[in-house]
């Protein structure tokens, strides 16, 4: 592989691990404040732990965009295909519930819902580039 170009892909891992832990944690710990600073606490359900139980996952895919970040891409390839699927369900879950006119608040359509369609394409990219390219032997 080309070293800029695996710099390029270990860099967007890199990227989208800080940016889901980050969410990860706000969304588990500080949900109430986010949803006040956003402008819609009268959107937080009723049982909060729905909130929490997204942040933590959140957490955890970030933890995973981590390890494919510090670790050999060819060999997480298909933990890169999960991270790849999860950037496709959250984009296509918030693109389907704003046609539909569905959604809490215009933010998680313009930010999260574009950063993470962003993603999905460059990590879609990454695992085309990785299928076209087999890794060289190791001699």
């Amino acid at each position: 592989m080309n070293p800029s170009r695996e710099k390029f892909y270990r860099g967007l891992f890199f990227v989208a691990a800080i940016y889901d832990v980050v969410l990860g944690v706000i969304f588990t710990f500080f949900y109430k404040f986010a949803f006040k600073l956003i402008g819609i606490p009268e959107k937080l359900p009723e049982f909060e732990a729905y909130i929490s139980l997204i942040g933590a996952f959140l957490f955890v895919i970030g933890v995973a965009y981590y390890l494919i970040y510090r670790g050999d891409l060819w060999k997480n390839y298909d933990l890169i295909i999960v991270g790849t699927l999860y950037k496709l369900a959250y984009c296509s879950i918030v693109f389907y519930y704003f046609a539909i006119g569905n959604y809490p608040h215009i933010i998680f359509v313009t930010v999260f819902g574009v950063l993470d369609l962003i993603f999905f394409i460059l990590m879609l990219e990454c695992l085309i580039f990785l299928k076209a390219n087999p890794r060289p032997h190791l001699k």
